[in-house]
């Protein structure tokens, strides 16, 4: 039994960026409490908060995210209000998430994933196999940069930023031919079918660690919100990140290696398949293993360990 359920007068407080998408994902999170405990939507209070990355001057450099101070771009100000009391939860994309909190600060409540797989996204061509020779493709990730760069050496990069309307606007303009968006963002928007794009396979580029989960950050000793929290939890996506952060983490659990990882569960199996990548495309390394779901964690680890191993000396020289 929770205690001091929210009222409209006292409202739970909902952090979130005012992103189109950060606001659906806070939509979402909403309407999955107020249903959870029969309360009206007017019982919790979406607060938006401007983060560094939302500066619409750093969108238009169009420089990679690891030059403009990271993934704690997204976060930063909106933990901070977590931490001072501003607010009472804060709603991520895990993809954007560090693999380390701020002390106090806890990330155990994941919604329902979304679908996983990236979009190609062109007004053009309706696959990515279809792009002739010497098409630019813009993407600000370093991830699908890297996995172009060895499907499609034969291809122009350029540094791309910004949400669905910033970008598709940008290839109106002719900045780049085609781009890459997450299948996830497109369907929490709404927009499939609005927007070109057609999915691409997990075979043919494995997306981002965590990509498509939504996850709710916390105060460690708000136990009413733990509380609460704990009945909107999807256990099966809190098995599948719990591996692949542990991936993550181990290799390097910041947006400075081209990373991917995804995992899957059959019953009770757990299926991670991880890959790191040079940027330049020059080399990819991968695994695929499987273990019982409990083992999850430990399977990130091991793999991560297995393919720096592999990589051997050299492979991040490229870092420094």
């Amino acid at each position: 039994m929770v205690k001091q359920l929210p009222t409209p007068a006292a409202p739970l407080k909902i952090g979130t960026r005012g992103s189109p998408l950060a606001l659906a994902q806070a939509y979402e999170t909403r309407k999955r409490l107020a249903d959870a405990f029969d309360l009206p939507h007017e019982a919790f209070e979406i607060v938006v908060i401007k983060t560094t990355g939302d500066d619409a001057a750093l969108i238009a450099k169009d420089k990679p995210l690891k030059e403009l101070g990271g993934k704690g771009l997204f976060t930063k100000e909106i933990e901070e209000q977590l931490l001072d009391g501003s607010i009472d939860i804060a709603v991520h994309s895990m993809k954007d998430m560090p693999t380390l909190q701020p002390a106090g600060l806890l990330l155990d409540t994941y919604l329902p994933r979304e679908d996983v797989r990236d979009a190609f996204v062109c007004l053009k061509y309706t696959s990515l196999a279809e792009v002739p020779a010497g098409a630019v493709m813009g993407s600000s990730s370093l991830r699908r940069r890297a996995q172009l760069a060895v499907t499609r050496p034969d291809l122009a990069l350029a540094e791309f930023r910004g949400n669905v309307q910033t970008r598709l606007k940008k290839l109106e303009e002719g900045v780049a031919d085609a781009t890459f968006l997450a299948m996830a963002g497109l369907t929490r928007l709404g927009m499939i079918g609005q927007v070109p794009a057609t999915p691409v396979e997990v075979t043919d580029m494995l997306p981002a660690v965590a990509q498509g989960a939504i996850g709710i950050e916390r105060r460690g000793d708000d136990s009413r919100v733990a509380d609460m929290l704990a009945a909107i939890h999807h256990r099966e996506t809190g098995q599948r990140l719990a591996a692949e952060r542990a991936f993550l983490a181990a290799l390097d659990g910041s947006c400075e290696t081209p990373l991917a990882g995804l995992a899957d569960l059959d019953g009770g199996t757990l299926r991670l398949r991880g890959e790191v990548l040079r940027p330049d495309g020059s080399e990819a390394i991968n695994d695929d293993q499987s273990a019982p779901v409990e083992d999850g964690p430990a399977l990130g680890r091991e793999m991560a360990a297995k393919l720096l191993a592999q990589a051997g000396k050299g492979f991040f020289d490229w870092r420094t």
